[in-house]
């Protein structure tokens, strides 16, 4: 029996097509091939408004253009997040994103005196998949992908996400078409076995 999966595709621009939404598409297909159910998020043509405060964070009602996000969310067993790196970072629509449906009493919940004491998004696993113009060893290992560990700590891992694994692809400015094919291959064959 297959998995339910959902995919982010958490690339900013709405306006055009980039390697993000090919290596989405290739582990959708892949998915499909595999027997999964999958269902996607596309970040960029929501329209919400940012969190200012933690009053609004804790107090105000999730933005009704997001509740079908999080009910997705919550339907999945394994979420993929597609992004680009930029400046060193997740883009901030996707933070934006991750910061309005990841709200208590959804993505956590009070257990006895800790409002955070239990994770609410238990049972699920994840894969983050992220581009970037540096060699991804670079950032591996150089820059120790810090923006990429932070995400898994203190956002998926916080909320009860377990395991989290990464792919990371870099140089997709200067790649050549065979790397890009090896690359969605590597990414169809993820979909196929619900990795």
């Amino acid at each position: 029996m297959g998995k339910k999966i959902l995919i982010v595709q958490g690339h900013p621009d709405a306006e055009a097509k980039h390697f993000c939404h090919a290596l989405a598409q290739a582990y959708e297909q892949g998915a499909a091939q595999g027997g999964h159910t999958v269902r996607t998020v596309d970040v960029a043509a929501l329209d919400f408004p940012l969190l200012r405060s933690q009053r609004s964070w804790e107090h105000e009602p999730l933005p009704v253009q997001l509740q079908p996000a999080q009910d997705d969310i919550a339907w999945c067993e394994h979420l993929l997040l597609f992004f680009p790196l930029w400046l060193g970072d997740m883009p901030a629509l996707l933070k934006g994103f991750l910061e309005q449906v990841a709200r208590p009493g959804f993505a956590f919940k009070k257990e006895g005196g800790n409002p955070y004491g239990k994770k609410g998004l238990s049972g699920r696993s994840a894969r983050v998949v992220v581009t970037m113009g540096m060699p991804a060893l670079v950032y591996r290992y150089y820059f120790r992908a810090h923006s990429v560990k932070s995400l898994e700590r203190n956002i998926l891992g916080f909320v009860g996400i377990a395991p989290i694994c990464e792919t990371l692809i870099g140089q997709v400015d200067d790649s050549d078409p065979s790397k890009r094919l090896d690359c969605l291959v590597k990414l169809h064959q993820l979909g196929v076995d619900g990795a």
